[in-house]
């Protein structure tokens, strides 16, 4: 570090006419104090405040001052995303290394169990080193990335502006050997950062997030790996030439040339859409799961042990058929399509309200049961991303047409992968309509901690005997309630099935119970 005196203005003045009592124009004027200097958000911007006597116009300094920097390199953590939330899969990155960001400037997104959450950034600066790629996963709390940080851009609440407001006094407090010694460190890391954002790195290799993707990819560490590029950049070429030295491929070539969204598809994680494009490979490929999968593992390796019981009944749809069509007839929505589904969501809700036991959630370790207040009817989505299980809040003082919006925005939002946590949890009964894929029967397990899923066939047309003997058309539609037998019994799912299906096969019963 350099040191200097400082100055305000040049004065060919002696050291003994300075700091006397007549060196100021009055006679009565007191002798210059000696300036006193303190630490002030050394832990956060590694910043000296010096106070100066003042001699009349002059300020002087009897001692030297260190020249420190104006920014400071600071790890940018991923935070708690929400309760319970442990890790997360890093998806992508908005932002490149080297890059200026703004105070709430998107940094990347991540997904937690289930939902997408995106990560803005706390500061001002430039972008100095990225610690993971898309795909890996991250736990709470460690560094995200590195950002070089100006010193105005620190928040004011910081907890070392916290400590000086509680010391009034603390600028009289001299700075020890030790916290100098720390500014000077600190300088030093964050000039040679800002020469080069890339070698802030922990690993001091210089890369693209693409390139570290693809050596992860073949099981090479990229420290090994000596680059061609610019400042000893490591390269595309670098990677695979390194890969055929170690026997991992043998050709470069085909990957060289391939699309580098191809050549990384490893990295992305397992997606409902791989087998179709590798069913022609005879050679065996490891995927890891990520995101709708990752979270399926862990719900569903819960729910197989839980005793489950299931009941099925079959319902007729004719009644439901006709009413679809005369909402589709006389919508005064055009951008708004009419289905099955938000009826019959309506109607459970309805049914629920008789039998809350349905709609409950069990706490095995106090062996409580809590009866929900609210029906939050989570349903079962198939994305391109895999299955999901938002939930739509307060069914029962939503109308059918509320429902149908609030639907639609869940399904648009699961497909584009950018559901909030907030949509995902707190539901209290599931249904899940397989028939909208294919299918007429289903065997779901239960969504934990709710104590109940029910499982919805596709409507078909099959022929039905009435009393007097003539065949019939009939629409049925077969249903499969799964249930928690440690708090419900088959003789509440029946009564519970009976009371909707009663509701289903006459909706003028709806408008009883509405309010």
């Amino acid at each position: 570090m350099l040191s200097s005196r400082i100055w305000q203005r040049r004065a060919l003045i002696s050291a003994r006419t300075l700091f006397s009592a007549s060196a100021s124009h009055s006679s009565s004027s007191s002798p210059a104090i000696p300036f006193r200097f303190s630490k002030a958000n050394a832990s956060s911007s590694s910043h000296l405040i010096f106070n100066f006597a003042r001699v009349n116009i002059y300020w002087f300094s009897t001692q030297p001052a260190l020249e420190l920097p104006a920014s400071k390199i600071v790890d940018v953590p991923l935070a708690q995303t929400g309760e319970g939330i442990a890790e997360c899969e890093l998806l992508k990155w908005y932002v490149q290394e080297g890059d200026y960001v703004e105070d709430f400037q998107p940094l990347c997104e991540v997904q937690s169990d289930k939902a997408t959450i995106e990560i803005t950034s706390r500061y001002k600066g430039k972008i100095s080193s990225f610690l993971y790629v898309p795909g890996d996963i991250v736990k709470v709390g460690e560094t995200l990335l590195k950002i070089l940080v100006d010193e105005s851009a620190f928040p004011s609440g910081t907890p070392c502006d916290s400590e000086n407001a509680k010391s009034p006094d603390s600028d009289q407090t001299l700075v020890n050997e030790s916290v100098l010694t720390t500014v000077v460190d600190d300088s030093d890391n964050a000039k040679l950062i800002d020469s080069d954002p890339g070698k802030g790195r922990q690993t001091g290799v210089l890369s693209t997030p693409a390139i570290r993707s693809l050596a992860k990819q073949h099981g090479i560490d990229i420290t090994e790996v000596c680059g061609t590029g610019k400042d000893g950049r490591v390269l595309k070429e670098d990677v695979l030439n390194f890969a055929v030295k170690k026997g991992i491929i043998k050709n470069p070539s085909t990957v060289l040339h391939s699309d580098s969204g191809e050549q990384l598809q490893g990295a992305e994680g397992y997606n409902c859409n791989v087998a179709t494009k590798f069913y022609r490979s005879s050679e065996d490929r490891t995927l890891p799961l990520r995101g709708f999968q990752r979270a399926m593992v862990k719900s569903m390796s819960l729910a197989a042990k839980v005793p489950h019981f299931h009941y099925v009944d079959e319902i007729n749809c004719d009644a439901l058929v006709e009413l679809k069509t005369s909402f589709q007839k006389n919508n005064p929505y055009p951008d708004v399509k009419y289905t099955f589904l938000p009826i019959l969501i309506k109607s459970l809700s309805m049914a629920l309200s008789k039998y809350p036991f349905m709609n409950s959630c069990f706490k095995e370790d106090a062996l409580e049961v809590v009866l929900k207040g609210s029906h939050n009817v989570g349903i079962a989505m198939a994305t391109p991303h895999g299955l999901v299980v938002p939930n739509i809040k307060n069914v029962q003082s939503l109308s059918i047409m509320e429902i149908t919006k609030d639907l639609a925005r869940l399904q648009q939002l699961a497909s584009d992968n950018k559901l909030t946590s907030e949509e995902i949890y707190g539901g209290t009964i599931t249904l899940s309509n397989i028939g909208a894929i294919g299918g007429k029967f289903g065997s779901p397990l239960i969504n934990l901690p709710e104590v109940s899923i029910i499982a919805i066939g596709r409507i078909q047309i099959v022929p039905r005997f009435a009393d007097n003997g003539n065949v019939y058309p009939a629409s049925l539609m077969n249903v499969n309630i799964g249930a928690d037998h440690r708090v419900l019994d088959g003789a509440t799912v029946a009564r519970f099935c009976n009371e909707w299906k009663q509701l289903i096969e006459n909706p003028e019963l709806l408008t009883l119970h509405l309010k």
